[in-house]
C-alpha cells in the first residue's frame, strides 16, 4: 500500500514538473533530461547544415531557419504564413508540440526559430543552452544520423502583437513611450563598419552578443535586468527589436519576453535590410 501512494505521488509530481519547466523558457541539461521522453515534445535543431551532419541530440528535427525567409528582395524577411506552415509540417513539427530548440551554441540562431514559432503560434517553445560539458555529464545522446521526417500539419495562428512591419515602424517613430533597439554590433550602429548605413532614428544600441557569457551560457536574470535598466530598457516601454535581418533580434526578444516577462517585445521583420532599402527612410549614424 505504500509503495503504492509512492509511485502515486510521483506521477503527480512528475505531472505537474513538466509544465512548470516549460514555463520557464529555458532549459538546463537536468530538466530536458526530464521532458524530453515525453510524446509530445520535439527537439528542434537549428545547427548548421555541417555541424547536424557532425553530431546532433538524438531524435532532433534539423530545420535550416534560411529556408524560411523570401528568396526575393531584401533578404531575411519571412515567406508567407502558409509556407512556412507546409515547411514545418513537413519536417514533422506540429502547432501543437511542446518544442525544444537549440543551435551551435551561441544561442543565436535558436533565438530567431523562437520568434519565429512563437509568431506562427506555438505556445510552448524553450530554448535549450548547448553546453557540451553538462551534455556530457549527464549523457545526453548524440547521434550523427539525421531524423526520419513523419509529416504533420501545422496550423498557424499568428501572434500579431510581437511582429511589426516598416509602416508600423514609421507610424511609432518619434512616440515616447517605444524604444527601437539595435542588437547589431557598434560599428554597424554608427555605420562605420563600411557597410551600414546607420541606424533608425532613436534607437539605442545593445548587442546581442552582450546577452550571454563565453560558452552560450545566458547571463542571470539579475545581471540582465541591471543590464536593461541600465540601457534604459524598461518594461513600461514598448520594445521593438531589430538588427540587419532580425536573426540577431531574436535572443534579445527571448530573454527580454520570455525570461524577464516584458509585457510588450517585439521585433521588427527585415529590419535594416528592409528599412534601408528604401532612400527616403530616415537613417541615423
Amino acid at each position: 500500500m505504500k509503495n503504492t501512494k509512492h509511485i502515486y505521488a510521483l506521477i503527480l509530481a512528475f505531472l505537474f514538473l513538466v509544465p512548470s519547466l516549460f514555463a520557464q523558457g529555458l532549459f538546463n541539461t537536468k530538466e530536458f533530461a526530464k521532458v524530453s521522453k515525453d510524446k509530445n515534445t520535439k527537439v528542434i535543431s537549428v545547427q548548421s547544415n555541417k555541424n547536424y551532419r557532425v553530431s546532433h541530440l538524438r531524435n532532433a528535427i534539423h530545420i535550416d531557419h534560411s529556408k524560411l525567409y523570401k528568396e526575393e528582395g531584401p533578404g531575411g524577411v519571412l515567406k508567407p504564413t502558409n509556407e512556412i506552415a507546409q515547411i514545418l509540417g513537413d519536417l514533422g513539427v506540429s502547432n501543437t508540440n511542446n518544442l525544444i530548440i537549440y543551435d551551435d551554441g551561441d544561442n543565436k540562431t535558436a533565438g530567431r526559430m523562437y520568434w519565429i514559432l512563437k509568431y506562427m503560434g506555438v505556445a510552448d517553445v524553450k530554448i535549450l543552452q548547448k553546453d557540451m560539458k553538462a551534455w556530457r555529464s549527464a549523457r545526453i545522446p548524440l547521434t550523427p544520423a539525421p531524423t526520419k521526417a513523419t509529416k504533420t500539419t501545422f496550423v498557424p495562428s499568428l501572434d500579431a502583437s510581437i511582429y511589426v512591419d516598416t509602416k508600423w515602424v514609421k507610424a511609432n517613430l518619434n512616440k515616447v513611450d517605444v524604444l527601437f533597439v539595435d542588437a547589431r554590433a557598434p560599428k554597424e550602429y554608427t555605420g562605420t563598419d563600411g557597410k551600414s548605413p546607420g541606424h533608425i532614428p532613436g534607437a539605442i544600441n545593445l548587442e546581442w552578443k552582450n546577452f550571454g557569457v563565453n560558452g552560450g551560457v545566458l547571463k542571470s536574470n539579475e545581471d540582465l535586468k541591471k543590464m536593461l535598466t541600465a540601457a534604459g530598457i524598461t518594461p513600461d516601454k514598448t520594445i521593438v527589436l531589430y538588427c540587419g535581418t532580425a536573426v540577431r533580434a531574436g535572443l534579445p526578444f527571448f530573454v527580454i519576453s520570455s525570461l524577464l516577462d516584458y509585457p510588450n517585445v517585439k521585433v521588427y521583420d527585415g529590419a535594416m535590410n528592409v528599412w534601408s532599402a528604401n532612400a527616403s527612410n530616415p537613417v541615423e549614424k
